[in-house]
C-alpha cells in the first residue's frame, strides 16, 4: 500500500515524522510520502527535516518520499517553488488545489497541471477539462482523497480524469492517527467515487516509480 500525501507537526498535523512512520508501517504500507504544507517561509526547513527520517523508515521497511505541498501560493510562483524544491531534494511535489472547502487562488490548478516539477494535484476540486488535459501532458496526477470536506468533490474528479485520460492517486491527506486508512477503507474510498472495480484495482496497486 501506498499513501503520498501526509502531514506532520512540521506543520498542521499531529504527529512527529517518527511516529507517523511508524503507524503508517504497522498499517502495513511500503511506500509514505511525508508532505508538509510550505512556502517560501518554511520549505527549505521542512525538506531538511524531514530528509533525516529516510534511514529511520527503511528500519521499518518503509520507503518515505521527502515532500511538500505547496499551499496558498500565488500561482505564477509555482512553478519556481516546485523546481526549488526539486533542486532541495524533494522526492515529490503536492501542489494544494482549488478544493471547494478552501480559499485557494484561482489559477491555482491551471498552474499546477502546466509545470513539469509537480507530481500530484491534491483534492483538485471542480478541475476543468482543460487542466486535466494539461496534467496529462505533464504527466501530474489528480488526487482522489480521503479527507473531509476536500472528498466532496472525489466522483466530479473521477469522471474528469475518466474523459480526459489523467492518472489518479488515492491518499489520505492524514493530518491525525485515524486518517490513516487501512485496506479496506482505500478500497471503499475509490470505489464510492464511482470509480469502476477494474479501474479502481490500477489505482490502489499504483506504480509509483517514476518518484525513485
Amino acid at each position: 500500500m501506498y499513501d503520498l500525501h501526509t502531514h506532520t507537526i512540521l506543520s498542521d498535523g499531529e504527529l512527529i515524522p517518527a511516529e507517523l512512520i511508524r503507524r503508517a508501517a504497522v498499517l502495513g504500507y511500503r511506500t509514505l510520502g511525508i508532505c508538509d504544507h510550505v512556502d517560501w517561509a518554511t520549505i527549505d526547513t521542512v525538506i531538511s527535516s524531514v530528509t533525516k527520517m529516510k534511514s529511520i523508515a527503511k528500519e521499518y521497511g518503509l520507503t518515505m518520499l521527502v515532500g511538500v505541498e505547496l499551499t496558498h501560493s500565488l500561482p505564477e510562483n509555482i512553478e519556481t517553488m516546485a523546481q526549488y524544491a526539486k533542486e532541495k531534494g524533494a522526492d515529490i511535489v503536492i501542489v494544494h488545489g482549488e478544493t471547494s472547502v478552501e480559499p485557494v487562488i484561482p489559477g491555482t490548478n491551471a498552474a499546477a497541471c502546466s509545470c513539469p516539477d509537480v507530481d500530484i494535484l491534491a483534492h483538485p476540486g471542480f478541475i476543468s477539462h482543460a487542466e486535466a488535459k494539461a496534467a496529462v501532458r505533464h504527466d501530474v496526477w489528480l488526487e482522489i482523497t480521503a479527507r473531509s470536506g476536500h472528498n466532496r468533490t472525489n466522483g466530479y474528479v473521477a469522471r474528469i480524469a475518466e474523459d480526459t485520460g489523467a492518472t489518479l492517486v488515492l491518499n489520505s491527506d492524514a493530518h491525525a492517527p485515524h486518517n490513516l486508512m487501512d485496506g479496506k477503507t482505500r478500497e471503499v474510498i475509490v470505489l464510492g467515487s464511482g470509480i469502476s472495480p477494474h479501474s479502481a484495482k490500477d489505482i490502489l496497486n499504483r506504480d509509483l516509480s517514476k518518484f525513485f
